[in-house]
């Protein structure tokens, strides 16, 4: 595959940002994209990409799904009010209805936003209001967005780092830990516990069958906010249509955005019980206390509606359950003899690939040498065989290097679950048999340091 596109990146690199068309460059994964459609990517030279990162689970109805497309040309030829800011936007109360049935529990108010990072910083400010508390508590390996309210719910110094001080008060502890919360609750200063119900940046991580339950039990007995950050687990991508449903969890609020939208329209929501929402909008006053500019535009609402309409009409959520099962047993079995795969986890079609260090000494001293360069160069090699040598577009997870995420469009077919497989495969056989891969890394590093 062609993947020397510098050209069509000068523009880019001018004026946007040059380090990240020099990292790509630099990983020969840096291709001109002409067409998008499903799970497939197809590019200028004439090569189709098989797409398993889904945008980091934006793409949950696929890229371009017609239905979604269709409904945004309808919406954009009515000339309606798209962002009159001074009306009653009707969909955005059709989209929250929605979104509060399929969600259950008390869950009946919504915000809209324009992203996660957004909507974690609503979830912020609507817990302190309805608390009066200040404490914020969050999980070990959390990815919550990269606005400084989000960072501060962040443990990896990676994403902060020089960016100054973060919000005071926040407290980082075990993920699937419930006497640490039991001991952080006490003394009820925590205005709520922001959790992912699966961890997905962290290494697609899922907790126990009660630590949820518990963990909210917990909340409730200290008068703290249970809050699910559902931004990659929502809309169907683990089979139920919140991840917390696997678990039996009612949360106070839960923060949705990606794939609510088809993957074509910025869009965020954060879902509350009513106490919640009363304690921020308390008056006449208050009416536009929290706002945000585009968060409830035509466009973003009718690609929410259409979305939905996909997700239910082609069941998708069934369809991630069978393939996520099918995917895991199968890469299960095709990986099963190779030392350095640790694990294969996941739940609906939302996977990861845990890797260890080899024992064998001929794997082990390559493997240590490339780690002592950059912790993340093993799976970063991994990523970049998988899309030069398989034509398949996936990647590690950002807060834990070791773990090669999984996460197709949930259109993805049978077929393409069998192409990914037998790709890593051969990918995993190549790593454990072959010195072209290590000395591959090798030059990967040279070239990492010479540019």
């Amino acid at each position: 595959m062609s993947t020397a596109v510098a050209t069509t990146s000068a523009s880019y690199a001018d004026f946007v940002n040059p380090q990240w068309v020099r990292l790509l460059d630099l990983l020969q994964m840096n291709v001109h994209y002409t067409h998008c459609a499903g799970a497939e990517l197809h590019t200028a030279d004439g090569e189709c990409v098989l797409d398993f990162l889904s945008g980091y689970c934006v793409h949950n109805v696929g890229h371009n799904h017609p239905a979604v497309v269709a409904a945004l040309k309808v919406e954009l030829d009515r000339s309606g009010p798209a962002m009159l800011q001074s009306h009653v936007p009707e969909l955005a109360g059709e989209l929250a209805a929605r979104l509060c049935r399929l969600a259950g529990g008390r869950l009946s108010k919504v915000f809209f936003c324009s992203s996660g990072s957004e909507g974690v910083e609503t979830v912020i400010k609507f817990a302190r209001a309805h608390t009066r508390r200040n404490g914020l508590l969050y999980a070990q390996g959390a990815f919550h967005g990269l606005t400084c309210g989000a960072l501060s719910l962040m443990d990896n110094p990676f994403w902060g780092e020089g960016f100054g001080p973060m919000l005071p008060e926040t407290h980082c502890i075990p993920f699937g830990d419930l006497d640490v919360l039991e001991q952080k609750l006490k003394g009820n200063r925590m205005a709520a516990f922001i959790v992912e119900p699966v961890q997905a940046e962290g290494g697609i991580r899922i907790p126990d069958r009660e630590y949820l339950k518990e963990a909210q039990a917990v909340c409730h007995r200290h008068g703290t906010l249970f809050v699910l950050d559902e931004v990659q687990t929502g809309m169907y991508r683990t089979g139920r249509f919140l991840a917390g449903h696997h678990f039996g969890v009612e949360p106070d609020m839960v923060v949705l955005a990606k794939a609510l939208s088809g993957g074509l329209v910025p869009i965020g929501a954060v879902l509350m019980k009513d106490a919640v929402y009363e304690s921020v909008y308390t008056s006449l006053k208050r009416a536009i206390v929290h706002t945000s500019t585009y968060s409830e535009n035509s466009l973003a609402m009718r690609a929410g509606l259409a979305t939905l309409d996909v997700l239910e009409r082609e069941q998708l959520g069934e369809r991630a359950t069978k393939l996520g099962d099918e995917l895991r047993r199968r890469l299960r079995e095709a990986l099963s003899g190779h030392e350095m795969v640790k694990e294969v986890r996941g739940l609906g079609l939302l996977s990861g690939i845990e890797f260890q260090a080899p024992s064998k000494i001929a794997l082990r001293v390559p493997f240590e040498a490339f780690r002592h360069i950059h912790a993340g160069m093993f799976g970063q090699m991994l990523v970049m065989r998988l899309f030069r040598q398989e034509h398949a577009l996936t990647q590690i997870c950002g807060n834990n290097f070791m773990v090669l995420k999984a996460a197709p469009p949930l259109v993805v077919e049978p077929r393409q679950v069998d192409h990914f497989v037998e790709a890593v495969e051969r990918v995993v056989r190549l790593v454990h048999s072959s010195h072209t891969f290590w000395g591959d890394a090798l030059g990967l590093a040279k070239r990492a340091v010479n540019v």
